[in-house]
């Protein structure tokens, strides 16, 4: 997994006023939950065989050809589909949301290679 993260400005650096920090304990907490989230149907998402994946992970339509096109473009494998929503059930585990909404699988994609991704689907 790949996570690009840009430069904080010098201004956030030098004047961190204003800024909503989330602490530790909170983002402990928001693990937590998920964790349980995942627990409830009886395994963790990275454990999810192909099948769980299937009844776990569904997408809506539109969702599911947004990332038929992308692993089409971008060359991706049936593993790769698979990591991809493991890692948008988690996303979406993390906002505690029952279903893999589009945000979810954007966020799940752009951890792929971000700049092949912009040029495959033509953000």
């Amino acid at each position: 997994m790949h996570v690009e993260v840009p430069p904080v400005p010098k201004e956030q650096l030098l004047n961190p006023r204003g800024q909503q920090e989330v602490g530790s304990a909170e983002v402990r907490q928001k693990v937590d939950m998920a964790r349980d989230r995942q627990q409830q149907r009886g395994r963790l998402n990275h454990q999810l065989s192909p099948q769980e994946i299937q009844q776990h992970c569904a997408l809506a339509d539109a969702d599911r050809q947004l990332l038929e096109t992308a692993l089409d473009k971008l060359g991706l494998s049936a593993r790769a589909c698979h990591r991809i929503l493991r890692v948008a059930r988690t996303i979406a585990d993390l906002s505690q949301s029952d279903n893999i909404g589009r945000s979810h699988l954007l966020e799940a994609l752009s951890y792929r290679r971000l700049e092949r991704l912009q040029q495959a689907l033509a953000f």
